[in-house]
């Protein structure tokens, strides 16, 4: 459910590189439900990262025991890659902040307790004027947009959040303001690895497949498995998945060693190369994957066709 949390909060204290394997175990059946671990580390990882003593006590400790979601809230509509360019403001009013804004493509929203909301506090300071905050699904004024229709990973909902002068106490700011945008970028950093764990799996769930079923499938006499030309396909399959795996687990161990105290280790390239090449492993061993069962991938009495969607 959320394995990253430290014992000390009443979590399992799964390090990077376990984390990364238990997203990929349960990926390797449903990408959806790999979401959820994926997801509870994206969404709270900046309180893990820059939080209060306290804001970790209340709020990690309600995760670990599984009583709760957390989402991450950082695009809108008009800033996507352009995080910076966000419009969602949160306005200080004595010992709260007045949130409005509107967060897209959240994952798990209306279903998660938690939010992490990122929000501008000082509009002349640009990334620097960010601020990240912890928004509560039952504070008022929150509330959710109609689930997306998605052509893949359609058993987690991915939802606009709507915040309407959500009225929030000043210490659910995580770390000071200012600071939300430098939480945000490290968060990513870290977290992209998981989304390359559950590439990893979605590649390996369908390799699995194929192999057994090149096995039983016969044609011309014999399992199309002994022919050669499958056999070359299952081959680079399983070449490019592991290569995949190993860039994975490399930046996994990176992300530790960052979290231990260690250096930079340009975390910020391995994240991203193992989220990218792993997703693009995916993308290649599931068509294949497709293709090895020919007519029947592409119907829905077997696995394959939602693995590749």
């Amino acid at each position: 459910h959320a394995v990253h949390v430290p014992e000390s909060y009443g979590g399992s204290g799964a390090d990077a590189l376990a984390t990364v394997i238990v997203i990929e175990e349960v990926a390797r059946v449903c990408a959806s439900s790999s979401l959820i671990p994926a997801v509870n580390k994206l969404g709270s990882l900046p309180v893990v990262l820059s939080g209060s003593e306290e804001l970790k006590k209340k709020y990690l400790a309600a995760l670990a025991e599984g009583d709760a979601l957390f989402s991450y809230c950082l695009s809108e509509p008009d800033a996507g890659s352009d995080a910076a360019g966000m419009k969602t403001r949160a306005v200080r009013d004595g010992d709260f902040y007045v949130l409005n804004g509107v967060k897209r493509w959240i994952t798990n929203a209306g279903v998660s307790e938690y939010y992490t909301v990122m929000a501008v506090t000082d509009p002349a300071e640009r990334s620097k004027g960010i601020s990240a905050f912890v928004v509560e699904k039952s504070d008022p004024g929150v509330s959710f947009g109609a689930p997306e229709k998605k052509l893949g990973i359609k058993g987690s909902p991915t939802r606009e959040v709507y915040l309407d002068n959500v009225r929030i106490p000043a210490d659910r700011m995580i770390g000071a303001e200012g600071t939300g945008f430098a939480t945000a970028m490290k968060t990513l950093d870290h977290t992209r690895i998981t989304i390359a764990a559950q590439a990893l799996g979605i590649a390996q769930g369908a390799l699995d497949y194929a192999k057994g079923y090149v096995q039983e499938r016969k044609q011309f006499g014999k399992p199309i498995g002994d022919f050669q030309g499958v056999q070359f396909m299952l081959a680079d399959m399983a070449m490019k998945l592991e290569a995949a795996r190993q860039l994975t687990y490399a930046a996994a161990a990176r992300s530790e060693r960052v979290s231990l105290g260690g250096g930079k280790e340009d975390l910020t390239f391995f994240g991203a190369a193992a989220k990218c090449y792993a997703s693009d492993a995916a993308m290649e061993i599931t068509t294949d994957a497709v293709q090895l069962l020919g007519g029947y991938g592409y119907t829905r009495d077997y696995p394959l066709e939602r693995m590749m969607r």
